[in-house]
């Protein structure tokens, strides 16, 4: 099975048709804040299409949860998503 994340739209190619969910239909946002809560649940999306077994994601949270420079990356992933949300709303102006 090949798997592809973009954003969040998860485009998957295998031998059963999957069904493909947008769970971002739209980067616009009213305010920074709510480009903020959408940048945090892009990068929380993405993770999940790249490791979907919840056990998995659980024995590697255990791991990133006491290591700050892992919890720095998160961070860092977050603020990626962020920055693409604000260039799509025109950083709010």
């Amino acid at each position: 099975m090949f798997v592809l994340a973009i954003g969040l739209v998860l485009v998957s190619q295998a031998s059963e048709d999957k069904k493909v969910i947008d769970h971002v239909p739209s980067l616009i946002a009213e305010t920074p804040l709510e480009g903020r809560m959408l940048a945090m649940k892009m990068a929380s999306n993405t993770l999940g299409a790249i490791q979907p077994d919840p056990a998995i994601k659980l024995a590697v949270r255990l791991i990133y949860q006491g290591d700050p420079q892992l919890l720095l990356y998160s961070a860092e992933r977050v603020a990626m998503e962020f920055k693409i949300i604000a260039i799509a709303n025109d950083y709010w102006r």
